[in-house]
């Protein structure tokens, strides 16, 4: 089979994926978001750009990651051949160094010196302040005040590259009220300030342009599975909270109709519960941070606190694509809870010696029950969105 990736969907030209996504933003965004798009349009055809951000991207990130075979978890379950997409061995841990590398070139070409962003489990914090320690650029990470208490390690990596990080304690003190604040000091600072969404949300064109950048790990997966199979995979898995790693994965293979795609969402307590993050299964249309999507919100449209064990899947909403798929039943969402999710994450330590972040547990857990409905020697390729230090303090008591 040759190795041809399809043309891909896009947004139109309002930023919406069918029914879902836009630009639902205060008047004083709605000039700097015009110059976002129209810099972002450019530097889609721009060769000088794209040769730039591959070489940090190899270079510096570490670039292309592995497509490793997991043995002895696949004779574990039998019926599945699983290769995991390294993304954990990137610079900073976690595929979220993609999208910072690529926004802080495009900050740069518009002349921006000051970076804000929201961080949840703080992976995105971390990339972003790394992104602008390398290039001698301020930089403020708004950080729910619970996430920084439990992600207390990449609160010190983010000071040490010189970030300011500033716990916010409104609402949940998690990532929903992070974006918050983020976009109040956004508003405020328009002038000298770019902000970088760490997922595949916001105000368009952030879902296109995090997508974008984050699309190099299912490009790469799909050469790399070429090569090893002669095939495409039967499945991709990838958890989902905002839902950047699952669309970096899925985008590659989306005119691939063979392929199932599978998004993992967190069900916390259960989905039966009012404590989860499965704002696919359980959730119903809303605005949230700039666009129109699937959010966990009460009868009166109020929006409902997520929760999950993982901080970083801890947000009552997604991406207007991962909601596109969803309605249009490209890709499955299922819910794995917090318990399981623990499971997962041993499961792959003492078969692998891969301590996983506990995002990525999520989608490790629930190879299990994929197992159990898949035909023998059906393929899957997990992303292995980041790995488990930063959560080492809440793994112990597990352990």
């Amino acid at each position: 089979m040759k190795n041809k990736v399809m043309k891909q969907l896009l947004p139109d030209k309002n930023g919406y994926y069918g029914s879902f996504g836009g630009r639902f933003a205060p008047e004083t965004l709605m000039a700097v978001l015009a110059q976002l798009e129209k810099q972002y349009q450019a530097i889609k055809k721009d060769k000088t750009f794209k040769k730039e951000f591959e070489s940090y991207l190899k270079e510096y990130a570490g670039r292309p990651t592995n497509l490793y075979f997991a043995r002895r978890l696949s004779a574990h379950l039998k019926t599945l051949k699983v290769y995991l997409k390294r993304e954990d061995l990137l610079h900073t841990g976690a595929h979220k160094i993609n999208n910072t590398l690529g926004q802080i070139l495009v900050a740069r070409r518009m002349g921006k010196t000051r970076i804000i962003a929201e961080t949840g489990a703080g992976q995105h914090g971390v990339a972003t302040a790394t992104a602008a320690a390398l290039f001698g650029l301020k930089c403020i990470v708004y950080m729910g005040a619970e996430d920084v208490k439990r992600q207390s390690l990449n609160v010190y990596r983010m000071k040490l590259m010189g970030a300011q990080v500033i716990p916010v304690e409104s609402g949940s003190k998690t990532l929903k009220d992070a974006m918050n604040e983020a976009v109040r000091d956004w508003v405020t600072n328009v002038a000298d300030t770019f902000y970088i969404i760490g997922s595949v949300a916001g105000f368009h064109p952030y879902p296109a342009m995090v997508r974008d950048f984050q699309s190099v790990i299912g490009r790469e997966a799909r050469q790399q599975f070429l090569a090893k199979e002669n095939k495409l995979p039967n499945y991709l898995l990838a958890c989902v909270g905002g839902g950047s790693n699952a669309m970096g994965l899925f985008h590659a293979f989306y005119n691939d109709k063979t392929v199932k795609m599978i998004g993992v969402e967190a069900a916390g307590h259960g989905v039966d519960t009012h404590e989860h993050s499965a704002t696919l299964n359980k959730g119903a249309v809303g605005v949230l941070h700039g666009s129109k999507s699937m959010l966990l919100q009460d009868n009166d449209g109020q929006i409902q606190i997520a929760h999950s064990i993982a901080a970083g899947l801890d947000y009552p909403g997604v991406g207007p694509e991962h909601a596109f798929y969803h309605d249009s039943k490209r890709a499955e969402y299922v819910t794995i809870t917090d318990k399981e999710a623990i499971e997962g994450l041993k499961l792959l330590a003492r078969l692998e010696g891969i301590i996983p972040a506990l995002e990525t547990s999520h989608a490790i857990a629930y190879l299990q029950k994929l197992a159990s409905r898949a035909k023998k020697n059906s393929t899957v390729i997990v992303c292995l969105s980041g790995r488990g230090d930063k959560d080492m303090n809440q793994i112990s008591q597990f352990i």
